[in-house]
Parts: structure tokens; C-alpha cells; sequence
């Protein structure tokens, strides 16, 4: 009797369920999310002489470049949409180049640039971050082209050392 008590009070407890389905997370906001834990600032944001981010030019290209040992000196590019940026690509050739590492001038991005890590990125988040970098507001900022090893740099640059073996 006691178990067909416990039993009937454990059944009322239990009430029917509703499936509720979340709406899609809006792209744009899911793309600048994206952007803050992949550290695009890290990069592409412009800094002052003091090294300080200068915030209100959003990813129009860093101003302190890579040097590589054997390859060159590079900077980051500009990703707002601006003549100077992202303009002329299309969404397609935002997402090839954020997986593959290749421009649509067929140029091979630095290896700085972490694009194999990007790669992993699932086709919505990838949509998400185009979407993003799309709707910046577009801020015209050419940075300097690479240079190759050796070559005098134009702008200021880490250099990065291999440690010794």
C-alpha cells in the first residue's frame, strides 16, 4: 500500500512538457561573439604610437606587423568593409580565406594568421562571422603591403624568434 501511495504522489509531481524551440540566434550578434573569442582585435585593430587600440576604428588593419623568419614582414589587414578591407570580397571569399588561407588574389595569408584553426569552424558560425565583419562600419585604412625577408620595413613590427635548438 505504501509503495502504490508513493507511487501515485510521485505521478501528480510529474506534469506533462512543452517542447519550447529557442528562435535562431541572430547572426550578426553570434559573428561578434565569434570576433571577441577569436581575438580578431589582437590583430587587426589599429594602435596608437603608446600601443594602445585605438577601439573607434574597429579591425581596419594592424599597425604593428609580423616579421617571420624566412618569409617577410607582414601586417594585418583591414576587415571592415571599406575599400581599403573586405570591400570588393564577396561573402564566399571571406569565408575561403578565414578556412583556407587564401585571398581571393590567390595570395597566401601569413601563418599568423591561425586560418587551420578557423577551418573548424561550423558553416553557420562561419556565415555568422562574414555577417559580422559585414555589417562594421567600413573605415578606409590601407596597411603596408608585406616585405620579404631582409627588405627595409615601413611600419613598426614584432619580430619573431625561433628558440635556439
Amino acid at each position: 500500500m505504501t509503495l502504490r501511495i508513493l507511487a501515485l504522489a510521485t505521478l501528480s509531481l510529474v506534469t506533462p512538457t512543452r517542447t519550447v524551440h529557442a528562435a535562431p540566434p541572430d547572426p550578426v550578434a553570434r559573428g561578434a561573439y565569434l570576433a571577441r573569442i577569436m581575438d580578431c582585435a589582437g590583430c587587426h585593430m589599429p594602435r596608437g604610437p603608446d600601443g594602445t587600440p585605438i577601439v573607434e576604428n574597429g579591425l581596419a588593419g594592424g599597425t604593428v606587423g609580423f616579421e617571420l623568419p624566412g618569409l617577410g614582414t607582414f601586417w594585418p589587414g583591414n576587415l571592415t568593409p571599406a575599400r581599403t578591407g573586405l570591400g570588393d570580397w564577396s561573402e564566399t571569399e571571406i569565408a575561403t580565406a578565414l578556412t583556407t588561407g587564401v585571398r581571393p588574389d590567390r595570395r597566401v595569408l601569413a601563418p599568423v594568421m591561425p586560418w587551420a584553426s578557423y577551418a573548424g569552424l561550423s558553416a553557420e558560425d562561419l556565415a555568422a562571422l562574414v555577417a559580422w565583419l559585414r555589417a562594421q562600419p567600413p573605415v578606409e585604412h590601407a596597411v603596408p603591403e608585406p616585405v620579404g625577408p631582409g627588405t627595409p620595413a615601413p611600419a613598426p613590427f614584432y619580430r619573431v624568434t625561433m628558440p635556439a635548438p
